[in-house]
């Protein structure tokens, strides 16, 4: 036996359905989609969302939260996390992104919160700072500067 004369069980394999070939072949005119009404006109079924008339999920679910278009979005880094770099260190947005400290950094710039110790002697370059963050800078002899 040769791959050619395989064939499928009888029976096994039905036709398709040919539908709106006429008025003789028993499947005509409407084309199985029966008479007048919304499913039978084209694009005439209802959304995914549509719950037979009942008030959709999404409209009974209360809205939540704000974004501000106008607000400031900042990437936000701990002092703590520049625990990593060495004493006299110039810390820069660039060099945080080379370090893979910060994946990404916002439209605002890099904001420095004061979460953690810092015990080096650093230089940061940022957009802003918290006031614990300053103090845990300068209190380890570092200095700050806002770009």
């Amino acid at each position: 036996m040769n791959i050619h004369m395989l064939t499928p069980a009888p029976n096994s394999k039905k036709g398709v359905k040919r539908v709106g070939r006429g008025l003789g072949s028993g499947r005509g005119k409407t084309s199985c989609r029966g008479e007048n009404g919304q499913n039978k006109r084209s694009g005439g079924s209802p959304g995914s969302l549509f719950q037979g008339g009942q008030l959709s999920l999404i409209r009974r679910l209360p809205k939540r939260g704000f974004n501000n278009p106008y607000g400031d979005k900042f990437s936000v880094i701990n002092v703590s996390d520049l625990e990593v770099f060495e004493d006299g260190t110039v810390v820069t947005t660039e060099l945080l992104k080379e370090k893979r400290i910060l994946n990404k950094i916002e439209k605002s710039g890099v904001k420095v919160l004061g979460n953690g110790n810092l015990t080096k002697k650093l230089t940061v370059k940022a957009n802003k700072f918290s006031k614990t963050a300053v103090e845990k800078i300068q209190k380890a002899g570092g200095n700050i500067e806002e770009a």
